[in-house]
């Protein structure tokens, strides 16, 4: 749906991007299924002529996933192993590839259809991008759990408290939008928020929700941000704020926050806790009553230890590191008579008694 590297708001995409530059420059002849406006220092083998969002489009994507994964298909047997990011859409062609084919799961694991795919698939090899994801199916075949990684050295930073609270993702229920604005309102406090709003859902919580609280002083809304304004948006608040109460499987905006120094103030919920170190590089929270405390007590932080961790954590090297190991395991399998596709996995010896 969006073009290599994104120009706005994407998290899959940008993950794609960095992991793609980073592999090139070791020296990996790597090549991008993807569509044709992406501007890769590699091979492109082209899909749609422009991405999805690029062109204005909204809806369901699953026709043009579809076409990527018969691209996939048609030039499969060129390569050692191919990594889909495509979460379940190429579940069966994982399944039956020449090639070996790794799933990076992306999103949440428990909605609609999912749960079953991923017990008529146990078979395949997966990588959760973290624990917190992957612990509902233990039997499934998770080769690792590889948490993200960017290149973060870069990223502004201030060494003082800003004086507003900082939302940054997409106009959502699920990313706690009305809870920012809430916190906001009760600590008298600007939310500047830098969202995307495409979906039509996104629009009407938008109209709801975050246009009368703009009318009300309460918040600021930004639009989507070219990566530089965006860290800067985060770099000088007093906190960055995560509140919504759902299992999300990774969160970026987290690490790309404590990057500049600037603590994150997390639901505990989803893969939250594993990145936010509660009292050392921000404060984790159950209920709206917390964050207000969480607020208060953030002032108080080392900045230079926010982003001090942020880097040994979640930098670019580390996740590249750990992704080459999987491409090396998952090669050599397919050299050895054990075909790593079907491995006697836990299901399969269950599923035969």
């Amino acid at each position: 749906m969006v073009a290599i590297p994104p120009a706005g708001y994407a998290g899959t995409e940008r993950i794609v991007a960095v992991l793609l530059n980073e592999l090139v420059r070791r020296g990996h002849q790597v090549t991008l299924i993807g569509p044709a406006d992406s501007r890769v220092d590699c091979e492109l083998v082209p899909t749609i002529d422009q991405a999805l969002w690029n062109s204005g489009m909204s809806g369901d994507p699953t026709p043009y996933i579809e076409v990527t994964i018969e691209r996939a298909w048609s030039v499969a047997e060129r390569f050692d192993v191919l990594h889909s990011h495509v979460d379940t859409h190429s579940f069966s062609f994982a399944r039956h590839s020449p090639v070996p084919v790794l799933h990076t799961m992306h999103g949440r694991l428990d909605m609609p259809g999912v749960p079953e795919l991923l017990d008529e698939f146990c078979d395949i090899p997966l990588v959760a991008i973290s624990e917190s994801q992957r612990r509902w199916w233990p039997r499934n075949n998770w080769i690792a759990t590889v948490h993200h990684g960017l290149p973060l050295e870069n990223a502004p930073f201030s060494g003082k408290p800003g004086e507003y609270l900082a939302f940054v993702g997409r106009i959502a229920p699920e990313k706690g939008v009305e809870a920012a604005i809430e916190l906001a309102r009760s600590v008298r406090l600007p939310l500047r928020m830098a969202a995307k709003v495409h979906e039509d859902e996104e629009k009407r919580l938008f109209a709801s929700v975050v246009a009368p609280a703009i009318e009300q002083g309460v918040a600021i809304f930004e639009g989507e941000l070219a990566t530089a304004a965006r860290d800067q948006l985060l770099a000088n608040a007093l906190a960055t704020v995560m509140l919504g109460a759902w299992p999300e499987p990774f969160g970026l905006v987290a690490i790309e926050s404590m990057a500049t120094g600037t603590p994150v103030i997390a639901r505990r919920a989803g893969a939250l806790p594993e990145l936010v170190e509660h009292g050392l590089t921000g404060f984790l929270v159950d209920d709206l009553y917390e964050a207000r405390f969480a607020t208060r007590a953030v002032r108080h932080l080392d900045r230079s230890t926010v982003r001090k961790i942020a880097l040994q954590r979640f930098g670019l090297g580390r996740m590249v590191d750990e992704y080459e190991a999987v491409y090396r395991r998952m090669a050599r399998l397919a050299r050895s008579p054990i075909d790593p596709r079907r491995p006697e996995t836990t299901c399969q010896m269950e599923a035969a008694r």
